[in-house]
């Protein structure tokens, strides 16, 4: 099937395709016209690097997890879940905050140590690698 067709199954638009092509992570075979020739495999594969990207991953990342001999590849997925556990780790914490404001009987949240502990033990905000990260990270 052609870019287009591939690009509306997965529901991505066609220069994401290319992109991803031109990174290597998906690369369709070439028709004799030099158009891209996506098969059922390639379907399946860019629905796993939609999935991959869904859970925070760079493209670079992904291109380790696509194929199980890469080198690297275990140490990328371990790095990705420890972000993610230190994300559910904050997001528990943020959710126990909020939960004591609602009921919070101080006309002021400094005046509450319960409400002030969190704020000074809160972790500072993290931002993902950019560009150029050493981790791979290609902010796309």
């Amino acid at each position: 099937m052609k870019i287009g067709e591939a690009a509306r199954r997965v529901g991505a638009e066609v220069h994401v395709l290319r992109h991803w092509n031109d990174e290597g992570v998906v690369v369709p075979d070439r028709a004799p016209s030099g158009h891209r020739e996506y098969t059922e495999e390639h379907v399946r594969r860019l629905r796993v690097v939609q999935a991959c990207r869904g859970v925070g991953m760079s493209l670079a990342e992904i291109r380790l997890v696509l194929h199980r001999g890469e080198a690297g590849r275990a140490g990328a997925i371990e790095r990705r879940l420890r972000r993610i556990r230190a994300q559910r780790a904050r997001l528990a914490d943020a959710e126990r905050f909020l939960e004591h404001v609602i009921d919070c009987t101080h006309d002021l949240l400094t005046r509450c140590e319960d409400c002030t502990g969190y704020a000074l033990g809160a972790p500072e905000p993290v931002e993902e690698p950019g560009p150029g990260a050493v981790d791979g990270g290609d902010g796309r």
